[in-house]
């Protein structure tokens, strides 16, 4: 079980605007690009305000270092044409309403995995972003079988938990906003339907870098690690700097 082998780093990020958190945050991302001064496309999902929410990241990303950020609006209702990306160094898909972003990238993920391997390039993801990097990925709701497992305003306009296909980056689902919103439990609600029943939960201001098979964990709070097996489910708690294979999680 590894990372996508033919793309760059995956860094995931969980959500999160502490400026501090961020340059380093960022700062990670720029550092992965084989650019001294990388443009980064940055796909945003537009509902009307697209260009706004594009100079949020496009302010973290220019603080974190040199850079040129892009954007790259979706519109709501529309799918995402990797062609946009043009000859970027990166991408970075924004956050928002994550069952959107997965209905207009998913349908691209082979042409996306393609363009990435083209010069191995880095992919990162912002909340929304993070989560449609997975195989199957955990989209929104905050019901299952009529229980609530997370709060209702987690829900991402969903009611039943929900696991749909995304773009295929790393192997194992991902939730996010974790301590904030309270979105463990869904992550866990949801192991069954995920790849080897794993799954990583981020809190805000945190990153996951995955590199082929190894993971490390930045950032200010938690990667919350979930497995699986007949006796039920396990969940370890990683800070900054904790690494790990993920074979290694499979057996821990």
């Amino acid at each position: 079980m590894a990372s996508d082998p033919a793309t760059g780093p995956v860094l995931l990020i969980g959500g999160g605007w502490d400026p501090a958190a961020g340059r380093r945050l960022y700062g990670e991302v720029l550092a992965a690009c084989d650019a001294a001064r990388p443009q980064v496309g940055c796909v945003v999902l537009d509902e009307g305000d697209g260009t706004e929410q594009f100079a949020r990241w496009a302010g973290a990303l220019s603080t974190a270092g040199p850079c040129d950020p892009v954007p790259v609006l979706v519109p709501e209702g529309g799918a995402f044409d990797v062609a946009a990306l043009g000859d970027a160094d990166a991408v970075l898909v924004c956050g928002g309403l994550t069952p959107a972003y997965a209905a207009a990238l998913a349908p691209a993920r082979q042409q996306l995995r393609e363009w990435l391997a083209q010069r191995h390039r880095p992919y990162a993801g912002f909340s929304a972003g993070a989560a449609v990097a997975a195989s199957r990925a955990v989209v929104g709701g905050w019901l299952v079988g009529g229980i609530p497992v997370c709060p209702e305003d987690a829900g991402e306009d969903l009611e039943q938990v929900s696991v749909v296909d995304g773009l295929g980056l790393v192997p194992f689902g991902v939730d996010v906003h974790c301590a904030q919103w309270g979105t463990l439990p869904r992550l866990l609600s949801a192991l069954a339907d995920l790849p080897g029943g794993m799954g990583v939960g981020l809190d805000e201001n945190t990153l996951l870098t995955v590199a082929g098979s190894s993971a490390r964990v930045s950032g200010t709070g938690h990667a919350w690690l979930v497995t699986s097996d007949a006796d039920g489910a396990r969940v370890r708690a990683l800070r900054q700097g904790a690494e790990f294979t993920l074979q290694q999680a499979l057996l821990t």
